[in-house]
């Protein structure tokens, strides 16, 4: 019976280091699993970052290859290239305050009407919308023009 015992235990123990050896294998299998994933989102994640870059590297050729045109290196067509946004700018403010002047002096009786309701009147809600929005838009890009040229 020992014997019988001995000989079981010890064909018992002979599979004892090679179960070990199963259960490393699948625990170092699965060790370089996790390690491919992450290695495989690292790469991703680098794949996607140099996505941007190339965006962002395209929008400021797009952007170079738009202000190129602008200059010509002809002095007098860069000049009046120049001009045309302040004119127009300065050429709308002017016609904006003649239809406002027009308008009040179209009101009828005007001196004897208060201050408050001229103002009410002749400044309305839309109007303040178009001249936050023209102020906004020009500092605004002369802060981004500041940005963009490190300043």
């Amino acid at each position: 019976m020992i014997t019988l015992l001995g000989s079981l235990l010890g064909f018992v123990s002979s599979t004892f280091p090679s179960l070990v050896k199963l259960w490393q294998d699948a625990a170092d299998k699965k060790q370089e699993l996790a390690i491919m994933q992450l290695q495989m989102q690292m790469q991703a994640q680098g794949n996607q970052e140099r996505l941007e870059e190339i965006n962002t590297q395209a929008d400021i050729a797009e952007s170079a290859a738009l202000y190129k045109t602008y200059n010509t290196g002809i002095s007098w067509v860069d000049a009046l290239n120049g001009t045309v946004r302040p004119v127009l700018a300065y050429a709308f403010f002017l016609l904006y305050a003649a239809v406002k002047l027009f308008s009040y002096i179209a009101l009828p009786d005007n001196g004897s009407v208060p201050f408050v309701m001229l103002h009410d009147t002749l400044w309305t809600e839309d109007d303040s919308a178009i001249f936050a929005g023209i102020i906004s838009f020009y500092f605004g890009q002369r802060a981004m023009n500041k940005l963009r040229e490190g300043k």
